[in-house]
């Protein structure tokens, strides 16, 4: 019974399962991403970003004030007192906590630890202290305290607003942002207008060597793209274009061009034979019916490689870094500005986390703004 048209399959749940499973995979990273750009480096570091809505304990090192403009008398002994997680700007509830970095958790909250001589210091969980001593005991630099606290969920648009508003961040990544577009928007309309006059060309005109063309295509898939980097790369110094932007956009169209003929012509040789045939018989050029009637058909096919093609040139370091970065870093693109970023900031990670998030944030435009058409355009060609 299973085999009879109309019924459903057996495996239906083992497609579903898989398909879930393809979209956690996508979403849980992207998901990540956008939390921890706006949470804190200490929250990033002690936690992840599941643990973001819930409390987090983390380490972190106290200090008292100076006792020399804040000591009180009181008797015998002098005494400091004030706010541990106030004086440092944090928040939270201290749960254990130790004056010396090799043993954090040698007090609880509320219990005094003994100090040199008669020198004592309390700390109970909202972080007030006393420390009490003799003149010379309570002198000199505050008092350190490492502490563990369990401080409640913080969010912040600090890290947005570093990124894109601190001159020392945003002027690096404003000039990355557009370069990247620079690159990106002629680097996939090119290779699209190329390739769909060559797929109309091998899907419905007849010429000599039509076959082998479309087999040369097929092949070209395959080739390892560092394995062209480096002749195309001397081919573009030999003919003096160089590193620039005419030069990535140019490698960006060869490497592309392969599959955007192969995905194009195979939608292109799907659509009815009727119409070219009719508009030929009514006196149509070639050109007029690639520009009037295959082109309007075949916009789920362009959409779809389009797709492809911006999230790879956007995403692209590889490239770049052999066609278009110099010296100066005036044609910097934004995946090599986070690869600087990661060098100089690699203790940020909110920072990071933010710049990661700021530059996907258009292809994610892109993508859910056309991503309708990618199935249509992925299945072009596979059912008859």
């Amino acid at each position: 019974m299973d085999n009879i048209a109309g019924s459903k399959s057996s495996l239906t749940w083992a497609v579903h399962i898989s398909v879930l499973a393809l979209v956690l995979l996508w979403l849980f990273p992207t998901v990540g991403l956008f939390v921890s750009s706006f949470r804190t480096g200490d929250q990033i570091a002690t936690s992840g970003w599941w643990a973001a809505l819930g409390e987090a304990e983390q380490n972190i090192v106290l200090r008292a004030a100076d006792p020399d403009d804040n000591r009180v008398a009181d008797g015998d002994q002098f005494v400091v007192t004030g706010n541990l997680l106030e004086a440092e700007g944090a928040s939270g509830t201290i749960t254990v906590w130790g004056t010396s970095s090799r043993a954090i958790d040698a007090y609880t909250a509320g219990e005094t630890a003994e100090l040199k001589g008669t020198e004592t210091i309390t700390v109970d969980a909202a972080g007030n202290y006393e420390w009490r001593g003799s003149e010379d005991e309570i002198s000199g630099r505050g008092q350190r305290v490492f502490a563990t606290i369990t401080a409640p969920p913080e969010f912040t648009f600090e890290n947005y607003d570093n990124m894109l508003f601190d001159p020392s961040n945003s002027e690096g990544m404003a000039k990355a942002f557009f370069n990247t577009l620079t690159v990106t928007i002629p680097a996939t309309i090119i290779p699209i207008v190329i390739a769909a006059f060559a797929a109309y060309a091998l899907a419905w005109m007849d010429f000599p060597g039509r076959a082998l063309l479309i087999a040369m295509v097929v092949g070209l898939l395959v080739v390892p793209l560092q394995l062209a980097l480096i002749p195309l790369l001397k081919l573009h110094l030999g003919i003096g274009i160089g590193k620039g932007y005419l030069g990535v956009w140019l490698a960006h169209t060869g490497f592309g061009l392969p599959l955007a003929i192969y995905l194009l012509r195979n939608y292109m040789v799907g659509l009815p034979r009727d119409i070219i045939e009719n508009a030929k018989v009514d006196g149509a050029t070639d050109f007029q019916i690639f520009t009037k009637i295959i082109l309007p058909l075949s916009f789920p096919a362009l959409a779809s490689f389009a797709i492809f093609q911006f999230l790879w040139t956007w995403n692209d370091l590889l490239v770049a870094k052999v066609f278009l970065i110099d010296s100066t870093g005036q044609t910097t693109v934004m995946t090599n500005q986070i690869t600087e970023l990661l060098g100089t900031r690699g203790g940020n990670w909110e920072i990071l986390a933010t710049a990661a998030f700021v530059s996907i944030a258009v292809p994610l435009i892109v993508f859910f703004a056309m991503q309708r058409y990618l199935v249509r355009g992925l299945l072009a060609g596979s059912v008859k």
